[in-house]
C-alpha cells in the first residue's frame, strides 16, 4: 500500500500493483469541458493520460490555482485497462500488508462515499481510495466494445436457473455485474467481501442451493479474492465451483496469481460483453 496526503493531514492509500510510476507535478495541456477534477492530460512515454486533483474528485476542496501545485506529486496508475495520474500533495512510503489487514469504512458520507476501507497504523487511520468510483464519476470509460451476446431463448431460459455469486467491496461494480448478468438472464447474490460470500455461501448450501459460478473481485476489505479462492478450494462443499476474479489490475498480474491460488479464470474490469462472455464460458453455454 502506497501511502499519502492530500491538502490536509489525513493520510490515504491505494495498492501498489496499481502504480507504474511517481513524478513531480509539472505544467500540462488543459481539457475542455472535461470535470473540473481533472487539471490536465500529461503523457507517460508517449501514451497520453488524465491528471486528477484526487481532493478535488473526493469532494474536499475546489480545483486549486495551478501555482499551489508546485510541490506536488503526480501518482501514475494503470487501473482498469488505462492510464491516468492523481495529484497529490505528498507521497509518503510504502507499506507491506495483506487485506485482512484492512477493515471495512464507516457507514458515512462525504468522503466515505469513495473510500473502500480503513486500516489502523501507528494508531493512525489511513482511508483506502476505492479508485474505481473515483474513476467512474471523473473520467468513466468506455463500458461496451459493441459487439453484444446473441443467446437463444432455450439458452437464456436455462441461464435463469443458474446462481452466481458476485463478490466486490465497491457497490458501483456490484451494480456494473448486475446489470450486464441480467442481459443474460440472471440475477445474481451478493456479497462484499470474502468473510461475508464465505458466509453467505454456507448458508445457501445448508438450504439446498447450489451455487453455480462466482465472480470476485480480488482487493477487497478483510478477505481478497485470492484467500476466498484458495478457502474454496480445501472445503468439499465447494472446491469445484467455478471462480472467476474479476479486477482492475493488470492482466498479465492478476492471471498468474489467479491460478495460483486456483481461481478457473481472471478477467481485468470493466467490459461488458467480454465479462457476459466469460461467465457463458464458466457455466459452459455456447453461443
Amino acid at each position: 500500500m502506497l501511502l499519502f496526503t492530500l491538502f490536509g493531514r489525513q493520510v490515504f492509500g491505494i495498492n501498489v500493483l496499481k502504480i507504474k510510476e511517481i513524478i513531480p507535478y509539472h505544467a500540462m495541456n488543459t481539457l475542455p469541458g472535461a470535470n473540473p477534477a481533472i487539471i490536465g492530460i500529461a503523457r507517460l512515454r508517449g501514451q497520453p493520460f488524465p491528471v486528477i486533483d484526487l481532493s478535488s474528485a473526493l469532494g474536499m476542496t475546489t480545483t486549486k490555482d495551478v501555482a499551489e501545485f508546485a510541490d506536488c506529486s503526480i501518482i501514475i496508475s494503470e487501473f482498469n485497462r488505462s492510464l491516468q495520474g492523481f495529484l497529490v500533495k505528498k507521497v509518503d512510503k510504502i507499506i507491506p500488508l495483506g487485506w485482512d489487514a484492512i477493515q471495512p469504512p464507516p457507514a458515512s458520507s462525504g468522503r466515505f462515499n469513495y473510500i473502500t476501507g480503513v486500516i489502523n497504523i501507528d494508531d493512525k487511520i489511513v482511508e483506502v481510495i476505492d479508485v474505481e468510483r473515483v474513476l467512474n464519476e471523473v473520467a468513466p470509460p468506455k463500458d461496451s466494445t459493441g459487439k453484444g451476446v446473441s443467446l437463444s431463448d432455450e439458452q437464456l431460459e436455462l441461464l435463469r436457473r443458474k446462481l452466481i455469486l458476485v463478490v466486490d467491496d465497491s457497490g458501483l461494480a456490484r451494480k456494473q455485474v448486475s446489470q450486464t448478468l441480467a442481459m443474460i438472464g440472471i440475477d445474481p447474490v451478493m456479497a462484499n467481501d470474502g468473510k461475508e460470500a464465505l458466509q453467505l455461501l454456507h448458508a445457501l448450501h445448508a438450504e439446498g442451493r447450489t451455487v453455480d459460478l462466482i465472480i470476485s473481485d480480488i482487493e477487497m476489505p478483510e478477505m481478497d479474492g485470492y484467500t476466498l479462492t484458495r478457502e474454496l478450494r480445501k472445503d468439499q462443499d465447494f472446491a469445484s465451483v467455478y471462480i472467476l476474479l474479476h479486477t482492475s489490475l493488470a492482466g498479465a498480474v492478476s492471471k498468474e496469481y489467479a491460478t495460483a491460488s486456483g481461481a478457473n479464470a481472471a478477467l481485468t474490469k470493466f467490459v461488458t460483453e467480454e465479462l457476459a462472455e466469460a461467465v457463458l464460458e464458466g457455466l459452459g453455454q455456447d453461443h
